[in-house]
Order: structure tokens, then sequence, then C-alpha cells
């Protein structure tokens, strides 16, 4: 058994992760966006982002227009990030879809990483921005009785103020 040494189990730090919410707010430290909605979603391996007027260029890379806020669709911005690559993604309905992957750097609370997403339409969604599994992995717990714990006030789901 490769983990039976109690020396070495000692020895091992314990690995501090940052508790969030349901929902927290995004930065996309490379293109610039500040505090995109997002929703946490443990069920989803992949992150998604909501965006239009998607166009693969020749040199590998994608552009593509980020709307900043579901309530003003007019307030959007062009951005161009490298495609790392395409992939089928099954949605929440079951179907599958071939989608582009980009790859960049978010901020989340203290954590920044680089990540990849998927360019998709959530025209439909409530929320523009999905963080899955693998964005989450290794430096987050989630806490789905709260949200944005990590920007602004955190509440608990009926409400009423919590401490961080």
């Amino acid at each position: 058994m490769p983990n039976s040494d109690p020396e070495k189990r000692r020895r091992r730090a314990p690995v501090k992760k940052t508790l969030i919410g349901w929902t927290e707010y995004v930065d996309f430290v490379d293109w610039g966006i500040s505090r995109v909605r997002a929703k946490v979603d443990t069920g989803a391996r992949t992150s998604a982002l909501h965006v239009e007027n998607l166009q693969i260029l020749r040199n590998h890379q994608a552009r593509f227009q980020v709307i900043l806020s579901r309530k003003l669709a007019h307030r959007r911005t062009w951005v161009t990030a490298p495609v790392v690559k395409w992939a089928r993604v099954r949605s929440s309905t079951g179907h599958f879809a071939l989608r582009c992957f980009v790859l960049t750097r978010v901020r989340i609370g203290p954590v920044t990483k680089e990540i990849a997403i998927s360019l998709v339409s959530r025209e439909d969604m409530t929320f523009r921005m999905l963080l899955g599994r693998q964005a989450l992995e290794k430096d987050f717990v989630v806490d789905v009785s709260r949200y944005h714990v990590l920007g602004g006030k955190a509440h608990n789901k009926e409400g009423s103020k919590t401490s961080p």
C-alpha cells in the first residue's frame, strides 16, 4: 500500500482551499474584464462562457464578443484568444455539440489560475458563465447554501447575512 506509511502522511502539507458559494464573480485577467457573475456547477466538467459573433482566425485564434451585462446587452467587448482544442460537449439538455475551447487566466477571489473555457451561446441561461469542476479542482470548496462569498455580501439560501 503506497500511502500506508504514517510518516509520509504526516509530512504532506494540508492543502488550503478557498471557500466559495454557488455563484461568484470571475475576473478575466488577460482580457481586462471584471466581475462576470458565474454559476458554480460541480456537475459540469468544463467551464463555459456565453459569447456572440465567434470567428475562428487562421492563426489558431478565436475572436468573439463577451457581453458584459445580461441586462444591458449592448455592453460588450471584443476578445481574441488562442484556441486550445475543439471537443464534443454534452449540454444540460443532453445534446452533444462541437465547441471551441480557449485558454485564459481567471481570478476568483484570491485565486488566479489558467483555465480552458468553452465558447457557447448561453443566451437563454440566467448565468452567462459556468464554472465547472476542472476550474475548481485543487483550489476551491463549494458551500451550496451561500453565494458571492468572495465578492459582495455573503448570504445563505434564506437571504440572511452570514460571515465569510
